[in-house]
């Protein structure tokens, strides 16, 4: 019963098993956000190539009578070029990331990674939505002008709806899912950085 009572806990604490963490589990999700964020940066820049060659073929071949839809048509094309250039950054960023890399490295690139994120998610994106919904009510000012007054209405209230329902529900959930992920790989980082610093 004696022995029982005597047992020392420190002992038995350090001879537990500490799970290391797994650096190749890590890497290989390193591996997986880049590629993922690499084909959504190619995504995008396909999407609004697209998008901006269609609205000048538009322009070209409807030739818009109205100064307003031309500016319409120059500050929409303006607002996804200056998006997809700022977002183009990232891709040296991206593709920087390599498994010969220390954990110190990885955690700072990611840092790096997720600071250029915030600041597309929040002034970049205001940017290119304030100028993307100029540009639309401009560019549909001439087509609208012919329309009846609830015609126009209608129009113009499910486009900026649409624009609303982008605005206060898609984008939120996007940057939350952006943002959960490369939080998680932070956290992955220090947590094996703290544990190889004991």
């Amino acid at each position: 019963m004696d022995n029982d009572n005597n047992i020392d806990f420190k002992d038995l604490w350090k001879k537990q098993s500490v799970s290391q963490p797994d650096i190749k589990d890590l890497q290989e999700r390193v591996s997986k956000f880049k590629k993922i964020a690499l084909r959504s940066l190619w995504i995008t820049n396909i999407l609004l190539f697209a998008t901006s060659t269609f609205i000048i073929f538009i322009w070209i071949y409807y030739q818009p009578q109205f100064i307003s839809t031309k500016i319409g048509i120059v500050l929409t094309i303006l607002a996804m070029a200056v998006y997809v250039f700022v977002y183009n950054k990232l891709m040296k960023d991206y593709k920087n990331i390599d498994s010969t890399q220390t954990n110190q490295e990885y955690l700072q690139k990611l840092i790096s990674i997720k600071k250029k994120q915030q600041f597309l998610q929040t002034k970049m994106m205001t940017f290119y939505f304030v100028l993307l919904t100029i540009g639309i009510c401009l560019y549909m000012y001439e087509y609208a002008s012919r329309m009846s007054i609830l015609g126009a209405s209608l129009a113009y209230g499910i486009t900026l709806l649409w624009m609303l329902f982008n605005w206060f529900f898609l984008r939120p959930k996007q940057v939350k899912k952006q943002q959960e992920k490369i939080n998680s790989l932070i956290e992955k980082f220090k947590e094996v950085n703290n544990q190889l610093e004991l």
